[in-house]
């Protein structure tokens, strides 16, 4: 399990698809990132859903973090 934030990231997307490239098969990654109008929490779950992986779980950090818990599947 690896613990990623990108609470500083410019763009979520990019920095997650490199993360999710780089994580082995079936590890598990808890990401932590800046909620802002809420579409990213939206868009999170087709990305993740697009690229290979699983969500585990979502859910609201504090008052402007959100985090979610996804799983690279095998191929």
């Amino acid at each position: 399990m690896r613990r990623i934030d990108l609470r500083k990231s410019k763009d979520l997307f990019v920095d997650l698809k490199n993360h999710i490239d780089n994580a082995k098969e079936n590890e598990v990654l808890v990401v932590l990132f800046e909620i802002g109008d809420f579409s990213n929490i939206d868009k999170a779950y087709e990305f993740v859903a697009n690229n290979n992986c699983k969500m585990m779980n979502s859910l609201k950090f504090n008052q402007c973090d959100w985090t979610i818990v996804i799983k690279k599947e095998a191929k």
